[in-house]
């Protein structure tokens, strides 16, 4: 059974940029997906059960921290694994990540090697 990863971001160019980062996960058989806000995020967690999600959290409809509430807490899908990239850094932002289960927090700008690495880490690749 294929891996998958969604990304979520309401900016295109990072959207792409991130995919792009692991583009070559997909030589591994993983499957990369995209949702451009919380609602479709959401909507594709449910559907297609992603093994590992990068998700931003400023984004409309709704954000990153209440997708991952949502998932973590009420769907209650710990399975999957969830990182939170964001802008913001500070200490009462990483709490809000750990308030809502997320697995792991990144700011942005990240380091693209980082991000790769990390996603092979989660899916053992």
């Amino acid at each position: 059974m294929s891996q998958k990863i969604l990304i979520v971001d309401d900016e295109d160019h990072l959207r792409m940029l991130i995919e792009q980062t692991l583009e070559e996960l997909e030589d591994e058989g993983v499957e990369l997906l995209t949702a451009a806000n919380g609602e479709e995020a959401l909507d594709m967690i449910i559907e297609e059960k992603p093994n590992l999600v990068f998700l931003d959290v400023m984004m409309p409809k709704m954000n990153g921290i209440e997708v991952c509430r949502k998932v973590k807490q009420e769907l209650k899908l710990n399975e999957i694994f969830i990182i939170i990239l964001t802008a913001k850094g500070q200490e009462l932002d990483k709490q809000k990540g750990k308030d809502v289960e997320a697995d792991v927090y990144m700011t942005k700008p990240f380091d693209p090697d980082e991000l790769l690495d990390k996603a092979r880490e989660v899916l053992n690749l």
